[in-house]
């Protein structure tokens, strides 16, 4: 973990000196962001209205807060009711030839960036990246979507939208609480209250909720499978476990440690574990300093950038968010609202 992440969530000593330094730029992050969100308050910049409904999921701090998996959760919501969904993003770190840029077969994760690649592999939906979300958004309307995903973008006030979910980290939550560069949060927890529904991503329930958590919804990201990079074998993760007790680990992901230590709840033990920053361009390096005779186990967001030099033993863990039933039909009641609008 970078130095600044652990004084944003560790409270590491180093924040006697970071946070005071980096306190006027934080001011100054402040101001600016609030003169923004008043020059759209005001009209004098003009939020854009898409000829179909959106839904944005997104957060209000930097790193992963499990927004991709929710992102593909709605999909299949929206699949279930008779919708045609697509889902926008703004492709961190793509090097796409031209935007807004359609994900297809041939895309690769440098290309479209990992979380796009991902969602569109997984769910075999359009997909488009882009900085300029308003033709984005168009290009999905063109390829016959009748509702819009966007991945991220809760400060993109420019798009006009119909529902807001934030996905807030049960275990990290808000860091220290100050906004960037002296915390984490792009937005204060103002941005939490109605008509903005909160997601926690595994609440303990030993813990007491602060009072902008009150009424979240509840969810887990649970996994039953494990997926080989260059075969594509799965295997029960029961069986897996069974067969292969110990494993190595890697993660380039906002919290490396959280999949570390969902890894050794499900029953592995992990021989060896490095953690990358979140968007860590892979190589095969990377891989070849694990050992070679244990299978080494990443995240389904960091196979989609290791696929063309896995090794034999490279497997991933893909997730998904797990809602109770009342949330989820309340989730599905939400999407039909809005698919009327």
């Amino acid at each position: 973990m970078r130095l600044i992440e652990q004084v944003w969530f560790n409270g590491h000593p180093a924040k006697f000196i970071l946070v005071p330094l980096l306190l006027p730029l934080t001011a100054l992050f402040w101001l600016v962001s609030f003169i923004r969100r008043q020059l759209f308050s005001v009209n004098i910049k003009k939020r854009i209205t898409l000829d179909k409904p959106v839904i944005v999921v997104g957060n209000i701090g930097v790193g992963g807060n499990g927004k991709t998996p929710v992102v593909i959760h709605l999909v299949e919501l929206c699949r279930s009711i008779g919708l045609t969904p697509g889902v926008i993003s703004r492709g961190y770190g793509s090097n796409a030839p031209h935007y807004p840029y359609l994900l297809n077969a041939q895309s690769t994760a440098e290309q479209a960036g990992d979380e796009p690649l991902l969602i569109f592999q997984r769910c075999n939906v359009p997909v488009v990246i882009g900085a300029d979300r308003i033709a984005d958004g168009e290009l999905l309307i063109e390829q016959g979507c009748n509702i819009i995903i966007a991945d991220d973008g809760l400060q993109h006030y420019r798009l006009a939208r119909a529902l807001e979910l934030i996905v807030v980290d049960g275990k990290r939550r808000f860091g220290n609480g100050l906004l960037l560069p002296a915390g984490p949060l792009r937005e204060g927890l103002w941005r939490l209250k109605p008509p903005a529904k909160v997601i926690i991503n595994g609440f303990n329930e030993q813990t007491d909720l602060p009072q902008c958590l009150t009424g979240a919804i509840n969810m887990s990201l649970e996994a039953q499978e494990v997926c080989h990079l260059l075969t594509n074998e799965t295997m029960t993760l029961v069986d897996f476990i069974r067969k292969y007790p110990k494993v190595n680990a890697l993660a380039g992901i906002g919290d490396p440690e959280r999949f570390f230590t969902t890894l050794k709840q499900q029953g592995f033990r992990l021989d060896s574990q490095i953690g990358f920053v979140d968007h860590h361009q892979f190589s095969e390096t990377d891989l070849k300093q694990f050992r070679q005779d244990l299978p080494l186990l990443m995240t389904e967001k960091d196979a989609v950038k290791c696929r063309s030099f896995a090794t034999e033993q490279s497997w991933y863990l893909p997730v998904s968010a797990k809602f109770n039933v009342d949330e989820d039909n309340k989730l599905c009641a939400d999407i039909q609202r809005v698919a009327k609008m």
